[in-house]
This record gives structure tokens, C-alpha cells and sequence, in this order.
């Protein structure tokens, strides 16, 4: 497994490290974002969005579960588990065949379903520190 660790005083900072998390990530396209509420997941996933040329608005898919963006790169899946309740609900809407896709797949609160996740998903850590900066953790299993 490789790691890397970047740090971002401001949640504008994000932006910055977007490019950093896609490089990060190498051949990987399921990416699984861990943190808090309000640590900046949306935001790091607004930014990753923007750095692949996505030109529609990025916002977090709470209520429908997935949205689809298209990208220079394809499309990207963003995913956001935070309501679900059982893990069958994430098997009902297909959620092996987008990590099959070879698209990219951006999830929030990706534990809610972590006996599905593929085994070379590239997990991002958000903790929020102290004195209100971000650290971000990538973990790629290489």
C-alpha cells in the first residue's frame, strides 16, 4: 500500500489538493471518502470534479443516492451512502456494476456499505484538526 498526506489550512484549499488525490489514486477508479460531517468531503469531491473539466454542478447525492457527471475523463459516479440503512439497498441499485464500470466512483460515507467495496479502492481520510486545518490521507493499495 502506498500513502500520501496532504494539508490544507482552509477548506479553499481543497482545490489545490484535488489534482494531488487524482495522481494519488494512479490506475484506481473507486475512490472512498471518510470523515466527519462537514469535514470537507463534498468540497474535496467538488474540487476533483472541476480539476476532470465537469462543467454541471456538483452537488452531494443525500436524497438520490448517485449522481452522474460527465468529464473529460468519462464519467464520474458520486456517491453519497449517508442514508442508507441496509446494506441490500446498495445491492438494489446495482452498485457492483458502476465498480465494474471503470468509471470513476466517488463515495461519501462509504462504511455504510464497506463489505461491498472492491478490494483496490483507494480510501481518502478528511480530519479536521485543531486549529480548523484539513488532513487528508490517501491510501492506494498499489
Amino acid at each position: 500500500m502506498k500513502e500520501w498526506v496532504f494539508t490544507a489550512k482552509r477548506l479553499s484549499e481543497l482545490n489545490g489538493i484535488a489534482a494531488n488525490v487524482i495522481k494519488a489514486a494512479g490506475n484506481h477508479r473507486v475512490l472512498a471518502f471518510y470523515g466527519s460531517m462537514g469535514v470537507g468531503k463534498t468540497t474535496l469531491i467538488r474540487a476533483i470534479c472541476r480539476s476532470m473539466k465537469v462543467t454541471i454542478e456538483v452537488t452531494s447525492p443525500t436524497f438520490a443516492l448517485v449522481n452522474e457527471y460527465p468529464s473529460d475523463n468519462g464519467l464520474i459516479y458520486h456517491f453519497d451512502f449517508y442514508r442508507i440503512n441496509k446494506i441490500g439497498e446498495a445491492l438494489d441499485f446495482g452498485i457492483d456494476e458502476y465498480f465494474d464500470s471503470g468509471c470513476w466512483c466517488l463515495m461519501e460515507w462509504p462504511e455504510k456499505v464497506e463489505e461491498l467495496l472492491p478490494q483496490n479502492v483507494v480510501k481518502v481520510m478528511l480530519t479536521e484538526n485543531p486549529d480548523g486545518s484539513r488532513t487528508i490521507r490517501v491510501e492506494n493499495p498499489a
